[in-house]
């Protein structure tokens, strides 16, 4: 069994900051690549960004130079540093894993968490 959970949500003024954290637990025996995936309101999910467990990174283009992802491997930790806020990346963010259970062998499972409201105000 293996929980995603989230925090750091709220609501900001447009140009403010938030970070989120989304901390996994479980029979974790390695995980893989983590991410960060978003829903605005009437709009598909989407990827914002995502980190290997090596530490690279990739982000959508609304969020580049804006955004950080980064991870804490001894903690099962990703995090979502935001920065300039607009109004819109107002949506539910969603944290996302790749991960290998304990007694897996190889195969990965994709776990997401339950979501985090960010609403950002004009």
């Amino acid at each position: 069994q293996v929980h995603l959970v989230e925090s750091g949500g709220g609501l900001v003024q447009a140009g403010g900051s938030l970070r989120l954290s989304c901390a996994a637990s479980g029979s974790i025996f390695r995980i893989n690549d983590m991410g960060w995936y978003r829903q605005g309101p009437g709009k598909q999910r989407e990827l914002v960004a995502s980190t290997t467990s090596g530490g690279s990174t990739n982000y959508a283009d609304s969020v580049a130079g804006r955004f950080t992802i980064s991870r804490d491997n001894a903690k099962n930790t990703v995090y979502l540093q935001m920065n300039s806020l607009k109004p819109e990346d107002t949506g539910v963010y969603y944290c996302n894993a790749e991960i290998v259970t304990i007694g897996a062998g190889r195969y990965q499972s994709v776990y997401w968490g339950q979501g985090t409201q960010v609403t950002v105000s004009s």
